[in-house]
């Protein structure tokens, strides 16, 4: 497959941004950013070029407003689509574009969970069959994931050869995915992210915010705390994730999609995480220069100094960790017995059996949630995480033995369990020592 001319709408936008970087350089591309403003062009424009480290393909990069859409989209081989998550607005913009599509140009969306199926119907039926969901994790020049999601209208050719670019061209790391609310990888991702936010609230008097962080911290498997991620993300962008699958799925984990009131509020208020300055955390700066690092305490409803908590448990796992361990981190884990120990390690095995429940409904193998856990959050896979507890049989004993009997008897622990392979990921890489 050949693209030479791509056109990206929401380009100023994070991800459009940044989507148009990797079109414009991977792909050596010639990239119209379209945005509403041209301004806002003008500077996404420097920013995609930054986002790869490479200054010299702001030549490929021509910044556009939503007035050029006819130029723009009739010399072009790719629409890629980066709106708002709002399904009436990216509707709008399908039947601005859909006049001026050439034949067999292919129209990609970059929604991180709305059905693809319901936006393709926005099109003529002649046009259906070349669109399709191409969802790039973020920042896309470091998290290499992108999962592809057909609708039922979709061209099989077309949908082999996309993948077959977006794999050899752009060097993504392509998962297939079923049209299920949010997908695979933020299904799995912000099902642990939002639980920890409920338990945030739960456990507002012991900290709330950065207490859970600090029980999940990188030695327990990600590169990033899970509220550390959702301030990264976005809180509006984590609610419309949320929001999308608890009103749209419905599976044993349904309540744990509720988005928290106090998050709620905050988003409300317009703090909405690092893009906005403030959210779950923020960064103050004294009259000195110094930074500090502030957490929104959910029980007094303000802002103060982030603890540094210390957990003998996870002192003593990131002390083996350190020294190369994981076998003894793994035990320290799993042979601790404080409340912050069981927290981590409950959520860590909840972790798992919902990432396998899911690749088994939403994915193309069982592998499918490893490959979209390492490559577009830097977590551990589910399956390595299985490896690292010494194999299938000794994971089911320790689930058996530290989950609540209520939440046992919602799954079915043996089914979920049932033929499960090694993972093709070392679980080591991911256990942090920090």
């Amino acid at each position: 497959m050949v693209i030479r001319t791509v056109t990206v709408l929401g380009a100023n936008g994070t991800m459009g941004c940044n989507v148009a970087g990797i079109f414009a350089s991977f792909g050596n591309a010639k990239v119209f950013m379209v945005s509403r403003d041209i301004e806002a062009s003008r500077k996404a424009q420097k920013k995609a070029a930054m986002s790869v480290k490479a200054e010299a393909i702001i030549q490929n990069l021509v910044p556009k407003t939503y007035d050029d859409l006819e130029e723009c989209i009739t010399s072009s081989d790719l629409i890629f689509e980066s709106v708002f998550e709002d399904i009436e607005i990216k509707k709008d913009i399908y039947r601005k574009i859909a006049k001026y599509l050439k034949p067999n140009a292919i129209i990609g969306t970059g929604t991180s969970g709305l059905s693809i199926n319901s936006l393709s119907e926005c099109f003529d039926e002649t046009i259906r069959p070349n669109f399709l969901g191409i969802h790039m994790y973020n920042p896309p020049y470091n998290m290499t994931l992108c999962e592809v999601i057909p609708s039922r209208f979709t061209n099989v050719d077309l949908l082999n050869r996309i993948k077959e670019y977006l794999k050899i061209n752009l060097y993504r790391n392509v998962v297939e995915v079923r049209d299920e609310p949010a997908f695979m990888g933020n299904r799995i991702g912000f099902q642990f992210i939002n639980e920890a936010m409920q338990y945030a609230e739960m456990y507002k008097d012991n900290g709330g915010i950065d207490y859970i962080d600090a029980i999940l911290g990188p030695f327990s498997g990600r590169s990033m705390a899970p509220l550390v991620t959702s301030d990264f993300v976005g809180l509006d962008v984590h609610k419309a994730i949320v929001d999308n699958i608890y009103d749209n799925a419905i599976d044993y984990a349904h309540d744990t999609f509720m988005m928290p009131q106090y998050a709620v509020n905050l988003i409300n208020e317009g703090k909405l995480g690092k893009k906005t300055g403030c959210g779950l955390y923020k960064t103050a700066v004294n009259s000195e220069g110094i930074k500090s690092i502030h957490v929104y305490d959910i029980a007094s409803g303000e802002y103060r100094l982030k603890e540094n908590y210390v957990f003998p448990f996870a002192k003593q796992m990131i002390n083996d960790l350190r020294v190369g361990d994981y076998t003894k981190a793994i035990e320290v884990l799993i042979d601790n017995n404080s409340l912050e120990a069981n927290i981590c390690i409950q959520f860590l095995i909840k972790y798992v059996i919902y990432g396998i429940a899911t690749t088994k409904t939403v994915g193309e193998n069982i592998h499918s949630a490893d490959n979209v856990m390492a490559t577009g959050f830097n977590w551990v896979p589910p399956l390595a995480v299985i490896d690292a507890f010494q194999g299938v049989d000794n994971f089911k004993k320790i689930a058996l033995n530290k989950l609540p009997s209520d939440y046992i008897s919602k799954i079915e622990l043996d089914e979920v369990l049932k033929d499960i392979p090694k993972s093709s990921y070392d679980f080591r890489p991911f256990f942090k020592a920090k």
